[in-house]
This record gives C-alpha cells, structure tokens and sequence, in this order.
C-alpha cells in the first residue's frame, strides 16, 4: 500500500535551461536555421500619421484629387510623391527614423505591442478548421469614419475593396487592432505534417461562427486588375491550377505516395456516448474493443467498426439499429497482486448519425466539385488508423514502437523511437496514403534514481541535491507514470505529481485521524520489510495532487513507451538528427519495408471498409529548372556566375553593392584566446571583406577588448561611449564568443539592436582558431549585407526579364510567426514580416518584429488603426510600414504585391487568407484612395512530409553527392491537388539526409502568374539568399522572416519566465497596451507584454542575417 498524507509545500519551478543559438556563420556555406529558442521577441515603432506641412510620409487622407503617390498632396493637386508628414518619417535607403527630436529629425514613434484585441463571435473554435463555406456577411460595406477603415474624402472615388469584419470590440486603450477569429492551437503533434484531415472535426457551421465574411465594394484599382471579393462564403475559392508547368527538362521522380482505391461501401456515421464519461481515449478504446468482441456476430450485423476513441463510430454499412444502449464491464489488468481485480461498469449509447458521402469524394478527385469533403476523408484516415494504433503507439499522426529499430540513447534519460508517418490525402492520381519514416524522443524506462542521475550527469547518491536540482527533477518527472518495485509481481502504476521539498528521512505522514504521524523509512520497513537506503533523496509525490501518496525514489521504475514532449537541448536535437538522418535510397527503403510490414491487404479493417493500398511508391512527372545566372561586380575577375548543382563561390568575384565599414572595433569574451589572436582573426576578416568587395577600414576605432561573460551590458555600453567620444558612428561590432555560451548570444543582440543601435557580428572561438578561408569569406557575405550592402542579384531582374515582376514596381513580402516550445505556457508568440526594399533587383529586405498572444497564428500587426484625440482614427501597422519604406528608398509606390507566408498548416488556410488578405487591402488603402496593387498570396509549407526520391539512385546524372534529386526539381502533377495552384519544388542540393522540398500553395492571385511564371520566380529567388553560396529549400522572404522571428525571442525581457505571471499594465501612449503576459488558459485577448522596439539604423539593414 502507499501513504496518503497531505500536500506540503514544494519548491517553486524555476526558470528552465536553454541552450541559445550561434551566429550562424555557415562554415561549410550551408545556410543555418536557428536552433528553435526559447527567449525574447519584440514590437517595432511605427511612425504615427502627421497632418501637418513638411517630410514625405504618408498623410491622414485629404479632400484632394490627383497625386501620383500613396496619397494627394496637401498642397493642391499634382504633386509626384507621398503627401506631407511632419518630420520626415523613413529616412534612407530601405529605413525608418523615429522618435521625435532624434538626431536625425525623424518623426514621432508609435510602439505596438502586438497585443490581441479581438472581441468576435465564436470564439471557441478549433484551430484547424475544413476549408468548406465561409459566411455571408451581414451587413453592407464600409461605414463613412469606420474604425481600421479609410474614409474617402468628398471628391474622391470610393474607398477600396474592404474585408470588413460583422463585429468589433470596443477599444481597449485606445488602440482597435484588426479584429480577428480566435484560434486555439492544435497539438503540437497535429501540426506535423500538412494532412487535410489534420483535426478537421468542427463542421462548416463553426467555422460560419468563426469567420466574418469579406464583403468588399467591387472597385477596380487605378493600376491593376484586383479581384473584387466575394459577395458570399462559396465565391471564395483558391486558385484554380492556371494548367501545368512547361519549362525545365523533364524526368521521373518517385514519391513516397501509395494510390489508395476509392471504396465502394456505404459508409455510416454513429455517435457514441460512454458513461460514465472518461477523458482517456485508451479506455474509450478498451471499452468499444470489448463491446465488438461481445457483440459483433449477434448485434452489430456481424460488422467491424472504426472507432476514433471519442465519439464517433464508423462503419461499412448499417448496424442493424438507430439507437442501441450496451452494457461493458473492463477489468483492469492483472498487477501481479494475487488480488481481485478491478472492475468498472460502462453504459454505451450508439445511434446513427449521418451517412459519409464518397461520392462527393469522388466529385472532388476529378476536379468536378470544389471543396474536400473533409467527413469522408477523415473516415477513411480513421479506418487506417485503426490497426496501427492498437499495435504501436500514436503520436499525432504518426505510430512509434521500440520494436521498429533499435532504440538510441539522446542522453539525460531519454532515447529515440523509430517510426512511420501516415496520412490520407486526395491528389491528381486520386486518393493517396502518405508514409514517411519519423522518430521522436521517448522516456527510457530507467529506476527513477537513474534517471535522475543521466539528468542531472551525476550520481546524485553522492551529494545533496540542491534547490536546483530539484527544480529540475521536478519538471522532467511531473505528469510520468511509474511502477512499484517494492512489491514483489505487484507492479501498481502511478502518475507523478510532484516532488517532496523535505528529504525521505526527514518526512512523516498521519496515520489515523487524531493526527498520529508516521516516518516514511519506518512505515516501508515495517509493512514491506524495505530498509531504504537513500532517504536523502526526495520523495515522488504521486496520485490526488491535495492529498498526495509519497513514493521514495528508490522504489520506482519509470513505465516504458512515454513520449517526452518537452524541449530538447541542443545535444539530444542533435543526438535524433544523426538517428533521423538518412540518405534517400535507405530512407526509400525504409518506406517500402514499412508498406510490406504494415500489410495493408490484409488490415481487417480496410478489408471490412474496401480500401486497397498500392505497394509501390508513386512515379511522377517532374522538372529541372535551370538556375538563374547571378550578376556580381565589375571590378571582379567574373561579373556573371552560373551556379552548379545549387552552389558555387566567391573566388574571382566582388559583391554587387559593396557596404561601407569605416568604424568598427572588436569585444572578446572568450577567456581562451588572446587579445593578438582576436587582434590577427580581425585583421584577416578584415581583409577578407575588402577583397569581397566592401570599403572595409583595415583599423579598428578602438583595440580589442577581453571582457568577462558576466559583463556584457557594462562593457558593450562603456565600449560605445568611448566611441561617441571620439564623435564616430560604429558601423560594426566584432565579438568573439565562447564556443558554449548560454544566454550571452541572446543578450548580447538584445542590447546591440534595441538598446545601443550597433549591428554586430558573433563569431565563435573554434573558428577563431582555425581561421579558414572559407568561413572568412561566409562571415564576409553576412557583414556587407549587416550593413546595407548586396551580395548578389539576379542577371535577369537587371535586365528586367522577370514575368510580373521586372515590368512595373513589385514589392515582395516574407512572413511567418513562431510560437513558444511546448510547455512554455506564458510565452508569447512572435510575428515577423519582412519586404524587399530594391526593385527591380529584389534582394534587400528590412524586417518587422512583434509579439502577440500565445501560440496565435493569424499576424495581428499587419493593420492597426487607433484613435487619436487630435487627429481622429489614425492608422499604422507593418504592411503600411514596409510600403512606407520601399517608396522611401525606390522613389516609387509598389504596383504589385507578391506575399510568401510561411509556417501555415492547411486547416488555417481559409482563415489566414481572410485576415491578412484583409489586412494588406487596409494597409493600401490608408495610404491613397484606391491603391489597391493586385496581390498574390503563397503560402509556403515545409512541414509535411512528402519526399521526392530518384528514379535511379544510381544514376549520377539525376542526382546530387548526397544521392538527392537535383536543385530546381519541380513537380506540379499526381500528387499534387486536384484542382488547386500548387507545386512541390527542391530548391536546394542537399547535404546529408533525404531532402524535402518545399510546397507552395497558392491561396489568391490577382496578378494571374502561370504556373512557369511563378514556379521560377520561386526557384530564381532561392538563389539570391544572402548568408551563403548557396541555394535555399524555401524561398528568402520567407527564410528571412522566420530568421528575423527567432532574433526577437532574444529581445523579451530577461527576467520574464515560465512560471511567473503578471497582471496588465496600464495604457501607456497613443495607441500603445498594457500589456502582460497571456497564458494558455486565459482568453486570446490577453495583452502581451511589449518587446523593446529595434534602433532606426538597424531596422534599415539586413540585421537578422
């Protein structure tokens, strides 16, 4: 037996470990991304709209005609540029300039917190929602002086298309962001991979709750053919596939796709309620396995059903019943007691529901109906579903098992599983079954004290543990089962609590209800005659958390088959990659072994329902695109360069737009290498970037200085003043770091680019050392573009030979938001849009930062307004930021918008589209009556787990040294969707392990790109990437933003952790939030705690390289 005692107060959870990213400095010229961190994000400054004379910004809207620029000017009709702003706002080429009286004069700055402010309708839906009707909006367009809408003046044409939302929350401090659906995220598990029936269980009505319409007055715009939107929810349809690509050589590729045959069966939905009701899906299992055990041949028409384990039942045909109630016993299973074993009594309700149509399915899959019908996909996804999940374990949509291959030791007590991805998906060929190899890390089944041990890396026998320790322990074991060992055969399981803050041998627990109290050591050596041994340790709280049983640690085992769903440090990460990381032929081979193992001709189930899988792996038509040639300088041996196989060098060449370092100084931390060494590694970088072909000052303004890891603000900000001194402006800062740094990295850039105002380059000991040519040279590429330079532009956008982009001004955007780790509950998320600011070269891209509520994926900043006592509505936002800055540093307003969403799974799409469609259209139109540029929509995926293979592994010509398909490989047929504008495209030569390529989706485009039109932008952009030699797997805006999301965690406030919690603050400026931090459990209007807003001269460059 075990003791119940009282809970007794714990130690309170510290902040966890984190490991923080490097500089990626790309040694070998393969582009980095950051490892994932937790940390610190961060809101931009927006220029608020001035009224006033002066400066070249935009303007709150005039009554007067003309103008060729975002907006008339004040003055009269005619004029050629933006109307007048008070200050100047962006200054330069491709920056901003804020804060009123700076030293540049710029305008005043307006923070955004990036906080949610959305007050809406149905707010309590799934975060993936089936892409099926939207709703009618109820209502009529624009009301004259709407909030977050443009009010045109007398004289001039109607306001712009408008995604006007039904509803909205009153103000909070003034400020109306732009309304928006709830999401509530779906498991991180869920959104592995780009499934459409990935948690598509909320019906089309939720999502009519969810999403308000867009309802926008059909208004041509003065220099492009926008589409008017739709009028109702079923007019708002995606792209259809503008025909197939032509250009490139063709090939074959295969694909690890299995063409799954449509079955000819009447299928029948049945709901299930169990009473009494359990939250376990596993016992919801146990309870339906033994009710077709008892019942199949006498009461369900000897029918096998499909069970999702909550509350609804499939099956081939109908039960012999609408309504039926049955009666289960579950008896637990035998823990080696001798005793009797438990019992529980089950009530099943199942009543008929509703039949699945697949002739709708069918309709869909020749192109002859819009919309999946997401029930009937879902159903055939359940029924392969079914006997995998009693054989392996589930994890999302993928199925682990020990047995698989031989497990691998991550450290710290865990190991990794191997495992298959599986999932329905309709394509071109019809249904396929997507299955891919997985692994993910699994608790070891280790006695708890060893466990503790590989956690902590000591014996923890041997010493105290400290408060530290403890914390740890604590936040690793917290919710994992146990066994008894003390027992004997009795092997009784128990979910962690908790742990004890006293040690075993100090803890007493009452007896009887007069409050006698009993030792622990004493009570297990006299009822299981156990003398325990290490009773400095710790006790595991276990069971009711009010009144807990203690369990020493020494007589617990951890239960095998646990997946560890927490984050990974930087060695088990590392650790699973060498696990996962396998060449393609292996990585094939292990697909087919799978298929054969998994036997789907003989699943009871697909037998039942008439599913018949392909054995072979899907061959597909495919493309090489050929590469782009690159213009470089001049002055430079070869002005032109054609990449080979994705890649090329720098040898012979100068960069095209040399940046200028004229100040710079270096700062050490690494206590292990010598301020000569730092010295010599400065003045060979140094050399490196003036023979790339930047105006580098081979002398430091200041000599080197070594500093203690501790010191960073002290010595970063006395180092700066000296410089101010000497009445020089720092253009770079060099600093060496120690090769395992922990938070320095983070902190470190936080205080240069929101505090200082310094773009800095980090470069690690180790490189230091060996000093190559090669990484000088990588190191050399992501300085000039630090500090305003370009490396590389494409031949063809100089020579304005671009489809829809080199004919008139095209601004193109990258976008994507990062969410928290799991477990980190309080996080917020951050948001990053970047935008080329050069055109036609279409290679410089500044950025904007935000954070927003916890784990929300529609960008919130895209579009503010807020009202202003003195001015009235006013609006900002970051697309109306990024427009500001390209007409500051071109001269000209974008004509065209092309936008590159990353990170969207495709439950999200509809709403994703109708937000931030909706935002770019009132971003446009606060800046001029209808300018209204056509817009084309990408969301661009790389989590799914499709994988191209060659059709020949062996022959050289058809792949690259790491045995990859080749780098422009497109296919747009078969496994594509039925009808939809996408297309799977490997943009990159790959390394080591099987590439993936990136799938692009188009969601709306107006300016009609053919499918060669806009598959070779795509692939030529891939090229222009600005950290390596290299080509990229996703396109750059998009690489960028999520580059620029990850340097804002570093930005949020040291001192925010986990486990603390902070109530709203106060309003604080036009327009700005309280803000605190959002949890989990509290609503999505939570406001979010601010990040501090980058200095003007780093927002201008390439500062997230």
């Amino acid at each position: 037996m075990t003791i119940m005692v009282r809970k007794r107060r714990t130690d309170q959870a510290g902040g966890g470990e984190s490991s923080e990213p490097q500089d990626s400095n790309a040694g070998q010229g393969a582009p980095q991304h950051p490892p994932q961190q937790q940390g610190r994000g961060a809101p931009q400054v927006y220029p608020q709209q001035q009224q006033g004379p002066g400066g070249r910004g935009f303007p709150q809207q005039q009554q007067v005609l003309g103008g060729r620029g975002f907006a008339p000017q004040q003055q009269g009709p005619g004029g050629r540029g933006f109307a007048p702003q008070q200050g100047g706002g962006y200054q330069g080429r491709g920056g901003y300039e804020g804060g009123r009286g700076g030293p540049r004069g710029g305008m005043a700055s307006q923070q955004y917190t990036g906080e949610s402010l959305y007050q809406q309708q149905g707010r309590g839906a799934q975060q993936q929602q089936p892409r099926g009707p939207l709703p009618q909006h109820r209502g009529g367009g624009v009301a004259g002086g709407g909030r977050g809408g443009f009010v045109p003046s007398a004289g001039a044409r109607p306001s712009v298309p408008e995604l006007h939302q039904a509803s909205q929350a009153p103000p909070q401090a003034g400020v109306s962001t732009h309304p928006m659906p709830r999401i509530i995220p779906a498991e991180v598990t869920q959104s592995e991979g780009s499934s459409s029936v990935s948690a598509v269980e909320a019906s089309s009505s939720q999502v009519t709750q969810q999403l308000q319409h867009i309802s926008l007055k059909s208004e041509s715009s003065s220099i492009g053919d926008t589409q008017p939107n739709p009028v109702s929810s079923k007019a708002l349809r995606f792209p259809l596939r503008p025909g197939r690509g032509s250009t490139g050589s063709r090939i074959v590729v295969k694909a690890n796709h299995f063409f799954a045959e449509l079955p000819d069966k009447d299928l029948h939905q049945y709901d299930v309620t169990i009473s009494p009701e359990v939250g376990s899906r596993g016992v919801n299992r146990a309870v339906m396995e033994q009710l077709v055990k008892l019942y199949r041949e006498s009461h369900l028409g000897k029918r096998l059903p499909a069970y999702d384990g909550r509350k609804s039942l499939y099956t081939a045909g109908p039960l012999p019943f609408v309504n039926k109630e049955f009666k289960i016993v579950l008896t637990d299973e035998d823990d080696g007691s001798g005793g009797a074993r438990r019992e529980r009594d089950f009530q099943v309700v199942i009543k008929l529901a509703s039949r699945a149509d697949l002739h709708h399915l069918e309709m869909f899959l020749k192109g002859s109906q819009a919309d999946a019908p997401q029930e009937a996909l879902q159903v055939l996804d359940i029924v392969l579903r079914e006997l995998p999940t009693a054989r392996y374990s589930p994890v999302g949509r993928s199925f682990y098992s020990a047995d698989i291959r031989q497990r691998q030791p991550l450290g710290e007590g865990l190991e990794s599983w191997r495992g298959f991805y599986q999932s329905i998906r309709p394509t071109q060929m019809g249904l396929s079954l997507n299955i891919d190899m997985s692994s993910t890390a699994f608790i070891e089944p280790l006695p708890v004290i060893e466990f503790a041990s590989q956690l902590l890396n000591r014996d923890v026998s041997s010493r105290p543990l400290s408060d530290a320790d403890r914390v740890k322990i604590r936040k690793a074991l917290k919710g994992v089962k146990v066994e008894v060992l003390h027992r004997g055969t009795m092997r009784r399981k128990y979910c962690i609590s908790g742990l004890t803050s006293q040690a075993t041998r100090g803890l007493t627990f009452p007896v009887d209800e007069r409050g006698t109290m009993k030792a622990v050591v004493e009570y297990f050596r006299e009822t299981y005659d156990v003398i325990l041994k290490q009773t400095q340790l710790p006790c595991l709280e276990v069971g009711n958390q009010r009144r807990p049983n203690y369990l020493p640690m020494e007589v617990c085992k951890i239960v095998e088959g646990q997946r560890y769903s927490k984050r990974l440090n930087e060695r088990q990460i590392t650790a699973l990659l060498k696990v996962t990381c396998q060449r393609p032929s292996d990585r094939e081979a292990d697909i087919l072994r799978t298929v054969q193992h998994n036997a789907y001709a003989d699943d009871p189930y697909a037998k039942e329902f008439g599913i018949k899988i392909s054995d072979k792996l899907a061959s597909v038509e495919a493309r090489i695109l050929s590469p782009p040639w690159l213009k470089y300088h001049e002055t430079g041996r070869e002005t032109r360069c054609l990449p080979q196989v994705g890649q090329w060098n720098m040898m012979n060449k100068k960069m095209v737009d040399g940046g200028i370092v004229n100040n710079w100084m270096c700062v050490n931390f690494a206590r292990n290498v010598q301020d000569n060494l730092a010295s010599g590694f400065c003045s060979e970088l140094a050399q490196m970037c003036t023979i790339s072909g930047m105006r580098f000052n081979p002398n430091p303004v200041l000599p080197v200085t070594g500093a203690h890891t501790d010191q960073v603000e002290r010595v970063l900000k006395s180092r700066f003043q000296e410089v101010q001194k000497l009445k020089k402006e720092l253009d770079l800062l060099i600093v060496i770091l120690p090769d395992n740094n922990g938070s320095l990295y983070g902190d470190l850039k936080r205080i240069c680019e929101t505090d200082l105002g310094i773009v800095s380059q980090c470069c690690l000991t180790k490189h230091v050392f060996k000093m190559s040519k090669q990484y000088l040279a990588n190191v050399a590429l992501k300085i000039n573009v630090k500090v305003g330079g370009r490396n590389t532009v494409l031949v063809d956008a100089l020579s304005r030979r671009i489809p829809l982009v080199s004919d008139r001004p095209t601004i193109i955007f990258g976008a994507d938001v990062t969410h928290p780790h799991p477990g980190e509950d309080s996080s917020p998320s951050i948001a990053a849009v970047v935008a080329s600011q050069d055109w036609p070269e279409i290679t410089k891209y500044a950025g904007l930062v935000c954070a927003q509520a916890h784990r929300q994926e529609l960008i919130q900043d895209l579009y503010k307004s807020w009202q202003d006592p003195n001015r009235g509505t006013v609006s900002g936002g970051m697309i109306k930021e990024l427009l500001i800055s390209f007409r500051r540093s071109t001269g000209q307003k974008p004509q065209r918008i092309i936008f590159y969403r990353d990170g969207v799974s495709e439950g999200q799409f509809y709403q994703v589209l109708l937000y931030e469609l909706d935002a770019i259209r009132k971003a446009c139109a606060s800046l001029e009556p209808n300018y209204q540029p056509p817009v084309t929509f990408v969301v661009v995926q790389k989590r799914h787990h499709t994988r191209l293979f060659a059709n020949n592994h062996r022959d050289r010509n058809s792949v690259d040294r790491s045995g990859n398909i080749l780098p422009g490989t497109v296919v747009d047929s078969k496994i594509c969707h039925p009808t939809e504008f996408d297309f799977y495209l490997c943009s990159h030569a790959g390394i080591q392990g099987t590439s993936r390529p990136a799938h692009y989706h188009v969601l709306w485009d107006e300016n009609k790109f053919s499918a060669d039109g806009l598959q070779s932008l795509t692939n030529n952009l891939c090229y222009t990437y600005a950290r390596c030699t290299r080509s990229v797997s996703i396109v750059p805006p998009a690489y960028y933003a999520h580059l620029a999301a990850f340097r804002a965690r570093f930005y949020m406030e040291p001192e925010t952790s986990d486990s603390e919690s902070m109530a709203s603050g106060a309003a604080g400026g036009r327009g700005g939030m309280g803000v605190g931090r959002s949890t989990r459990a509290a609503n999505a209007n939570a406001a979010v705690r601010p990040l501090p807003a980058l200095k003007e001269n780093v927002k201008r460059v390439m500062f997230y390289c």
